[in-house]
Formats: C-alpha cells, sequence, structure tokens
C-alpha cells in the first residue's frame, strides 16, 4: 500500500448514537480496502477549525437538522473558519449528509447558501437520511464516503 496522497476531512456533529452510526459508516467508505491513496479523519464541528479544511482536499458535511436548520455546531465551524477559507478553498470536493427527523430542507439550504459562497464543489445533491432511523441510512453514508475516495483516486474530483 502506497502512502495516501489525498486527505479528506469529515466534520460531522454526532451527539447521539444514530448520527455517531452514521458518521462512522461515512467514515467506513473512505477507509475501504480498495482504495490506496486516500486518508480520512472526523473532527467534531467544536474543534474544527479552517486549518482542517484548508489542509484538506475534499471535506464530507454531516448534522443532524435541528429546528429546521443545521446543528449549531456546525455552524459554528461556519461562523469560526468562513472568511479563513474563503477564496483559498474555491472548488474544493464536498459533500453533505443530514439526519432529518423532518424533510431537511432547511438544512440543505443553510449548507447549500455557505458552501455556494464559498464555491465548493458538490460531488452530488445532499444525502437526506429523512424520517424514522433507517438502518439503510449507514449503506448510503458509506456508499457516499467510497464514493468520495473514489472519485478523488481516480482524479474524477
Amino acid at each position: 500500500m502506497s502512502d495516501p496522497c489525498y486527505h479528506v476531512v469529515v466534520i460531522a456533529h454526532a451527539p447521539s448514537p444514530n448520527t455517531r452510526r452514521l458518521r462512522d459508516a461515512v467514515l467506513r467508505g473512505l477507509n475501504n480496502p480498495d482504495i490506496d491513496q486516500v486518508s480520512a479523519r472526523w473532527v467534531a464541528p467544536l474543534e474544527a477549525g479552517p486549518e482542517d479544511v484548508l489542509s484538506a482536499d475534499a471535506v464530507i458535511l454531516g448534522t443532524p437538522e435541528n429546528l429546521g436548520t443545521m446543528s449549531g455546531a456546525l455552524k459554528d465551524f461556519f461562523d469560526r473558519s468562513y472568511y479563513h477559507c474563503l477564496d483559498h478553498t474555491d472548488a474544493l470536493p464536498f459533500a453533505v449528509y443530514i439526519r432529518a427527523g423532518h424533510d431537511g430542507t432547511g438544512t440543505r439550504r443553510a449548507i447549500e447558501s455557505i458552501t455556494g459562497g464559498l464555491r465548493w464543489k458538490a460531488i452530488q445533491a445532499p444525502l437526506v437520511c429523512q424520517g424514522e432511523f433507517d438502518p439503510a441510512f449507514e449503506s448510503q453514508c458509506e456508499e457516499l464516503g467510497l464514493m468520495m475516495a473514489a472519485g478523488l483516486e481516480s482524479g474524477l474530483f
């Protein structure tokens, strides 16, 4: 196995057992044994800063839907990091997953507004894990991580 040359940071708020399951699934996908050139690490949003984004080749954001929008922790990360990353992370590949008890619309809009301002490049539409928790959400999140890793390794992103 060669040294990884692409680094992905997962900035995900995971306050519950189910949100931790989704975060862990994303990391499993990123660390798939068939992927050699990608390393991944998770940083909690309240601990993450602009240096985490500036040193990454891609970002995966994860959040529960709280009061119709992203978690306060993820919003705090953006509040502290936005201007440090602006004009330094154009076209950064990113993906987002939302654990939505309702429809995730407000959360999606808020994240798209911020990442649009940063001019990041979404690799796919946000993954919205909506409604009652379904174990299938884990496979969807693992697939999201694998897609990011495979896309980086193959030069698509």
